[in-house]
């Protein structure tokens, strides 16, 4: 079994930790996730109002004993966030592990996350950011290099530079992540110096997972080679599945555009329809590299193990 600062940290079993994703990061996904012996993290940007928010955590506890986290979202969106209402449910209910991610780190909540006994973990894009955060009271800094699906930064620094750079750079436990799939990942960025590895495009591809079969389906015919940028225009630059919706971002983004004209494309509204009825061109969903690596839709429990078999696997070839 390999055990790390984190999983000793976060009192989780793998060192896995489920990468956010907006409105797939459920109650229910969360509490797979967490039950298979990782880190789930609820997506609190889902939830418009207190009351949903909180009953969301509920269920989360009803689901499963064991640890899981909640993001708050700092990046820009069509629905204005206060995100201090946020904070108060995850005070209200006792939550003591939260991820921040975004553009700036969260001057104005980091002291409330102190305040409450919270794990506070931030995700970042480079060394003076992981360094800023580390100066202001964060517990662990976790970083995704190019390959990842979702927010990619501005840098362009992939996995296998970025993760030892940050190691070196701060003295806090990380967690990489950036095109992991299978264990050969996983022993690949704790080699590297993490002490978890973080992961999202894999874990669409599993039977819990809320998106719908025929989006699943497709993807699982993907290859490393059917992602793309989007968003760069905005500084919000993320790599996404090469669907029609993409391009069509992508086309807008080449002449003049706005932020309005970017995010008419790839609303939430948009991509949980594509999640809910399967129409494969109407939204966009964040999609690493390596989707390439993925055959199969298993359920979590059975990905996380068969996962941690490789990783040990990997180890042990590597000793030999």
């Amino acid at each position: 079994m390999i055990k790390t600062q984190i999983t000793e940290k976060l009192g989780i079993k793998y060192p896995i930790i489920g990468g956010t994703m907006m409105s797939i990061s459920t109650a229910d996904f969360v509490a797979a996730i967490s039950n298979a012996g990782g880190l789930g993290i609820l997506a609190s940007a889902i939830y418009a109002s207190r009351e949903d928010f909180a009953a969301a955590i509920d269920r989360i506890k009803e689901l499963t004993d064991k640890q899981f986290g909640v993001n708050i979202n700092l990046f820009p969106s069509m629905r204005p966030i206060d995100n201090d209402d946020y904070v108060d449910v995850l005070v209200e209910k006792g939550v003591k592990i939260v991820e921040t991610s975004g553009h700036s780190a969260p001057e104005q909540l980091c002291s409330r996350f102190k305040d409450a006994g919270m794990t506070w973990i931030h995700k970042c894009v480079g060394v003076r950011y992981a360094k800023k955060v580390e100066q202001m009271g964060a517990d662990i800094v976790t970083v995704v290099g190019y390959e990842n699906g979702g927010a990619t930064g501005k840098l362009d620094i992939g996995t296998i530079v970025l993760v030892p750079v940050i190691k070196d750079a701060i003295n806090l436990p990380v967690i990489g992540g950036g095109g992991i799939s299978d264990g050969r990942g996983i022993a690949a960025v704790l080699a590297l110096g993490a002490d978890a590895v973080i992961i999202g495009t894999r874990l669409l591809l599993t039977k819990e997972c809320p998106i719908h079969d025929n989006l699943k389906n497709a993807l699982l015919t993907a290859s490393e080679t059917d992602t793309m940028l989007i968003m760069r225009s905005i500084g919000a630059t993320h790599r996404v599945w090469n669907n029609a919706a993409a391009q069509k971002c992508a086309n807008i983004e080449s002449g003049e555009s706005s932020l309005e004209d970017v995010l008419s494309i790839v609303s939430g509204d948009k991509a949980r329809q594509m999640y809910r009825k399967g129409d494969l061109d109407v939204g966009v969903i964040s999609t690493g590299q390596g989707i390439g690596l993925v055959h199969d839709i298993p359920n979590v429990q059975e990905l996380f193990d068969r996962m941690m078999e490789e990783a040990e696997r990997a180890v042990i070839r590597i000793k030999s």
